[in-house]
């Protein structure tokens, strides 16, 4: 799910911080959090972020497990518009402004 936010205020980094979100890693231009939404880690909102300029831009999915590795690569997430990735989506735009 993508989520664009204009002209936002203050450290994107920071905003995300407070707002439950871990730094995981950066990858060019591209920055990694997590929001974890049980003590062992999974499931989580894990999301890539992109500025532009005073906008940020959100790709948002929600994993379930942790991937698997092997001859078949699998990512157990979910990336459609409903559920608990829709209401996370709804929180960020609020607290996002």
């Amino acid at each position: 799910m993508r989520i664009e936010v204009k002209n936002i205020d203050g450290n994107p980094v920071n905003n995300l911080r407070r707002f439950g979100y871990s730094f995981q890693r950066q990858e060019g231009d591209e920055r990694s959090f997590i929001r974890p939404l049980a003590a062992a880690g999974y499931p989580r909102f894990h999301m890539y972020v992109k500025m532009d300029g005073a906008d940020m831009m959100i790709n948002i999915h929600l994993d379930m497990k942790k991937e698997t590795y092997g001859e078949n690569t699998r990512h157990h997430g979910e990336y459609g518009d409903e559920g608990a990735l829709k209401e996370e989506a709804r929180r960020l735009k609020v607290l996002l402004g």
